[in-house]
């Protein structure tokens, strides 16, 4: 009899160990809310992207695509356990195909929008022999400058130029009634981001006009959604890096050196990626070529 009640018990908890299994599951591969009708998709695929979605009144707004129409499904699949509702904008944080390579998933029903830059940059590469993007690249069919407000009732969303960073395109979208922003590749969540042209004095501007807003989430371009105390350690990696890099090519170290020399220190907990060219003498190199040809 105590054998069989122990066997019940057994039983028990580990049916208990597979609901719990599949729940987990499930929300792993659900999407995570993180502001009033505002979502994210966290890419379980470290090369894709991670995307935001705003669902509106009467359609939804999707801040980048991923890295092809694989990627783009998985987070349609989610958008739609949300709302049926037309996805009507997709916002392209910057050229990178993992940020713009499920495009076509989303047209002719979606306008697509970046910066002007990033539509030229687009189309750059797609003319370019041979191609250097697949056709599920659309690119932009609205472009801005500096500003653009999307009225998506009753919310609104703010895409905001914060070029040159990252690189020479980027942009970020504002979510003022969620106080949230969607980064792009402008934040990483612990990890070392991987450098284009662009600006690192600009970068490091826009991420304190980040903490100059009222926001508490942020969902980076890769990996986990982030909190203030993240975008500062990203930031101050950032300003570390550049301070360290400065004084060392103000010593006349050549940039071999450089990247031998800079120090990781508390930042050494930082994802590194040498395939993507994103490790700390990878952004050190980076910005000794910025300092050395600054951006007119």
């Amino acid at each position: 009899m105590t054998r069989l009640v122990a066997k019940s018990w057994t039983l028990l908890l580990l049916g208990c160990l597979l609901q719990f299994a599949s729940q987990v599951t499930l929300a792993q591969n659900g999407p995570q809310k993180i502001g009033l009708d505002l979502y994210a998709c966290i890419s379980t695929n470290d090369a894709s992207a991670n995307s935001t979605f705003l669902v509106g009144k009467d359609a939804i707004l999707l801040v980048d695509s991923g890295l092809n129409t694989t990627e783009a499904e998985k987070c349609l699949t989610q958008i739609q356990s949300i709302s049926k509702l037309p996805i009507r904008y997709v916002v392209n944080t910057h050229y990178h195909l993992d940020h713009q390579g499920g495009n076509k998933l989303y047209t002719p029903m979606a306008d697509i929008i970046s910066t002007v830059w990033t539509r030229q940059k687009t189309i750059e590469m797609l003319k370019s022999v041979p191609p250097h993007f697949p056709s599920s690249v659309v690119p932009a069919t609205i472009t801005f400058d500096r500003f653009l407000t999307i009225h998506l009732e009753p919310y609104t969303a703010e895409v905001v130029s914060a070029s040159p960073a990252h690189t020479l395109g980027d942009a970020y979208v504002y979510f003022p009634e969620q106080r949230a922003i969607a980064t792009g590749d402008l934040f990483l969540n612990g990890s070392c981001p991987a450098m284009d042209q662009g600006s690192v004095k600009n970068w490091i501007a826009t991420l304190n006009s980040f903490l100059d807003q009222p926001v508490e989430t942020f969902v980076p371009g890769h990996f986990s959604v982030g909190s203030r105390s993240d975008v500062v350690f990203f930031r101050d990696y950032l300003v570390d890096l550049t301070a360290q890099v400065s004084a060392l090519a103000a010593a006349g170290d050549s940039i071999d050196q450089v990247k031998k020399e800079v120090k990781a220190g508390r930042f050494s907990r930082l994802r590194q990626y040498a395939k993507y060219d994103a490790t700390i003498p990878d952004n050190a190199a980076s910005i000794y070529d910025q300092l050395r040809h600054p951006i007119q």
